[in-house]
């Protein structure tokens, strides 16, 4: 019999690349989701895939799911994302981002599920910090109640492990995802940069907006850590498995740092394209630089 996987956010942009990959590997992913930010129509490759419509802050619809299935692990890829948007109304992203985590816990608990993978970010870390950052690199100080969710979720996460001695929890830090197997189709203005580039590509866009050109940086744009999601989906195979019983803190980069406009041009000679674009203000939340 496969191995029963849970994803909640699983319909996103990297919850449906990973469940894809777990189906390559021979998994049974199970998605749930409250499809406030993706599209209730998943990727013809994923036909099959086993999906409810439900928000983790709903402990006993979640419990519901829960009690259908005998899990093998959770996946935890729900909660809301966008930087700026959380500095506009950081009170909906602390309820929902801390909440739904703690009732995803609860209920694991209540169902003797002990192996956890939780997506995190590197917005966790410390802007005065060294870069390029490593997983010892300090945390806190972030610049947006987004980084500040995945922050004390970590804490929660690896105090929950501390008082479990059976629980098994592996936080990966993401950088900045992009491309994938199955590309990232956002509800309205995209908030990340390539799906953003892609529409202006595909005509649906008239220009590109590039939020700041006076970062100290070597052109004046944000420099970031630009990783295929296919390659972050991957990173989330391995500690089904082999991890043992504790907590364990992961980077995933390519220890790169790319500037939005070496993006864009990257982009255009991939695709034998122009990409129109102009400067706009700096966005709330955003710090000039960030790699791995």
């Amino acid at each position: 019999m496969k191995q029963q996987i849970l994803l909640t956010g699983g319909a996103g942009y990297i919850g449906s690349n990973t469940a894809l990959e777990l189906l390559n590997s021979g998994y049974e992913p199970v998605i749930v989701d409250n499809f406030s930010n993706s599209d209730e129509t998943l990727d013809p490759r994923l036909d099959g895939v086993t999906v409810y419509k439900v928000d983790v802050t709903d402990r006993a619809a979640l419990s519901a799911v829960f009690d259908k299935h005998d899990f093998h692990a959770v996946i935890n890829f729900a909660g809301l994302k966008a930087v700026a948007v959380s500095v506009e109304q950081p009170l909906d992203y602390y309820e929902n981002n801390l909440g739904g985590l703690i009732t995803t816990l609860r209920v694991m608990e209540a169902h003797n599920v002990t192996r956890f993978v939780f997506s995190s970010s590197a917005t966790v870390y410390d802007p005065a910090a060294s870069l390029p950052y490593t997983e010892t690199s300090a945390t806190g100080h972030c610049n947006s109640p987004y980084g500040w969710t995945k922050y004390f979720a970590e804490r929660i996460i690896l105090d929950y492990a501390a008082a479990h001695p059976l629980f098994t929890a592996t936080l990966l830090r993401y950088f900045n995802p992009i491309k994938g197997a199955i590309a990232e189709k956002p509800r309205g203005v995209p908030n990340n940069i390539y799906p953003y580039i892609r529409q202006v590509h595909e005509g649906l866009r008239d220009k590109l907006i590039v939020f700041g050109n006076d970062y100290p940086t070597r052109d004046g744009t944000c420099v970031r850590d630009y990783i295929d999601c296919t390659e972050i989906a991957k990173r989330h195979i391995a500690p089904l498995e082999t991890e043992k019983p504790g907590a364990y803190i992961k980077n995933i980069g390519t220890g790169t740092g790319t500037t939005v406009l070496e993006l864009i041009r990257q982009y255009e000679q991939e695709n034998n394209c122009t990409i129109p674009y102009e400067f706009g203000p700096r966005r709330a939340g955003d710090i000039a630089e960030c790699y791995c």
